[in-house]
């Protein structure tokens, strides 16, 4: 059975982070205009992993739910009413949702620094950008005019873009709202419809913009957010007959699953996977600002981000140098509270991913990996001693270390040094990841040379600002995107 929920009472809590964040008890899914709790599905606990105080409860979707809500958005495609409204009708409700979530910035801000522990400030600079992706698409498809290729003979050939269908975008904990609407706003701007599977780590940000876009007039049944398990709620949207596209943000493993399950469907698939991206310093760099650059690669986001710039490989003429600037850096950075402005770095998101951590880098240091800096977890006052913290680290390795060649996404960054430029590319190419690069020399000729030869997208004396930009691309020819 499915029943309405409209939650009247908003209560506050974590009186102990000094302010009161307002979650209403219980989350179900978003489905045809409306937040819906099913009373099949398990519930579970949100915790804060800043402090492992309790935030509210999550309802698990079952597969019965699941299955609804994606034939409530295959009718909702079928009729039309968003899959074949004109492109100006669209970019206005797209407007009007940029412009609703810019208003909304400030709750959704406190949501997204609750559920996930990311500093307040890091978060701020990201969710102050994000309308502009439902501004760019809404400008994209009232300008796209599409192609008339050459044909032979008296016959004209053009090339007219049409929406997929029912489209199931699975989304990561640590951006929730970044990649949700760098996945939405295209699909929506293109006219699917949508199946959001959040993760179960930090849904609720994602499930409030079901009803900011409703707002924003968004027709009911487009837009639905189904929070859950990979199991049942993952695996029935990826494997239901009526996807015809699936794009998940996850992990390698978490990949291979549903790119099985969709491909039984034959149905579509886009990932983006994970990453050690190589940080490459010739000995002509600004030192300084190749440092500030690779802590900033290393260490945002408790260094949780697929493009983390976890692999350093350093000429040897200025390796030590290098080595001990960013571990000096690493040392003073300020971690704690992550309401707290003056905030550096907080925690990575669970107690198992703290375990994971520690654990690669103790057999790392039991490998006779150099600790620059870190390798513990942090003494901090309560209720943050509850938390998930764990110290930014530096260590030199070598390239026969598991920690080399395996994504930790959490706060550690491993150094080697190199000869020459030959021996820089390949240390640079040796990972099945793939996604980003950095680069730190003044030689252009020599920046733009290695960069040919990388085989991700490659930086040039910067780091990956543009991340929240629209137009900003990653890839490269690795099996792993």
């Amino acid at each position: 059975m499915i029943t309405s929920f409209h939650a009247s009472k908003l209560f506050p809590i974590s009186r102990s982070l000094n302010r009161y964040y307002h979650f209403k008890p219980q989350y179900g899914a978003f489905i045809n205009g409306k937040e819906q709790i099913s009373e099949k599905g398990s519930r579970y606990k949100l915790l804060s992993p800043a402090s492992g105080e309790y935030l509210c409860d999550v309802i698990n979707t079952p597969e019965d739910q699941t299955n609804e809500a994606i034939t409530i958005a295959q009718q909702v495609f079928d009729s039309g009413v968003w899959s074949k409204s004109d492109v100006r009708h669209r970019g206005k409700v797209l407007n009007n949702i940029a412009e609703a979530m810019r208003a909304e910035v400030p709750r959704l801000l406190e949501l997204e620094v609750a559920q996930t522990g990311r500093p307040i400030k890091e978060m701020r600079a990201q969710l102050g950008r994000l309308p502009e992706w439902f501004e760019y698409f809404s400008a994209l498809i009232r300008t796209h005019e599409g192609t008339v290729p050459p044909f032979s003979g008296s016959y004209i050939n053009y090339v007219k873009r049409v929406p997929l269908g029912v489209c199931g975008l699975l989304t990561p904990w640590n951006h929730p709202m970044l990649i949700a609407v760098k996945k939405i706003a295209p699909a929506l701007a293109a006219g699917n419809s949508i199946i959001l599977k959040p993760s179960e780590l930090a849904p609720v940000s994602v499930i409030e913009l079901g009803e900011i876009c409703k707002n924003a007039g968004l027709p009911d049944g487009v837009f639905n957010v189904l929070p859950g398990y990979g199991e049942p709620t993952g695996r029935a949207i990826c494997s239901h007959p009526a996807m015809r596209k699936i794009d998940l943000t996850g992990g390698t493993k978490t990949g291979r699953v549903v790119g099985k399950m969709a491909g039984e469907n034959l149905c579509g698939v886009i990932t983006e996977l994970g990453g050690k991206a190589p940080l490459i310093v010739f000995d002509d760099c600004d030192l300084d600002q190749a440092v500030n650059g690779a802590a900033f690669a290393a260490f945002v986001a408790s260094g949780q981000t697929c493009i983390m710039g976890s692999r350093l490989i350093i000429h040897e003429s200025i390796y030590e140098r290098f080595m001990t600037k960013l571990a000096d850096k690493a040392k003073r950075i300020k971690i704690g509270n992550p309401f707290d402005g003056n905030t550096q770095m907080g925690p990575v998101i669970s107690s198992a991913s703290r375990q994971r951590i520690s654990g690669m880098v103790s057999e790392a240091i039991g490998q006779n990996a150099k600790v620059y800096s870190g390798a513990c977890v942090p003494e901090l006052p309560h209720p943050f001693n509850q938390g998930y913290y764990y110290s930014p680290t530096v260590l030199g390795v070598n390239t026969r270390m598991h920690i080399w060649h395996e994504e930790v996404f959490g706060p550690v960054v491993v150094g080697v040094p190199f000869r020459d430029e030959k021996e820089a590319i390949a240390l640079a190419n040796d990972s099945p990841y793939g996604l980003a690069a950095a680069i730190w020399t003044k030689d252009v000729m020599r920046a733009h040379r290695v960069a040919d030869d990388l085989h991700v997208s490659a930086n040039i004396n910067c780091i990956f600002h543009l991340l929240s930009n629209s137009f900003f691309y990653l890839g490269g020819n690795h099996l792993d995107q």
